[in-house]
């Protein structure tokens, strides 16, 4: 079986879908991503970027919420519905 290729939530594109895999955030941060359903095993929407790249918007349990890239760039997951790296 071949290992899931991992990608920071910052790099996924518009539109992807990806399963949640590792969250590497720490303290009160932390808490509230998995409070809001950033859970591993959760899957997470790319909705759309802010015009400037930052914040992006997500999808995760019926919720949209706008995370910098800062905070994305230490939630990992694997792509999920075919789509293509």
């Amino acid at each position: 079986m071949t290992k899931p290729i991992l990608i920071p939530l910052s790099e996924a594109e518009n539109g992807s879908r990806l399963r949640i895999r590792s969250i590497e955030v720490q303290g009160v941060l932390r808490r509230r991503l998995l409070d809001l359903g950033f859970v591993a095993g959760n899957v997470v929407e790319v909705l759309r970027r802010s015009p400037l790249g930052d914040p992006t918007a997500f999808r995760i349990s019926n919720t949209t919420i706008a995370l910098r890239r800062e905070e994305s760039s230490l939630i990992f997951g694997e792509r999920i519905g075919g789509a293509q790296i």
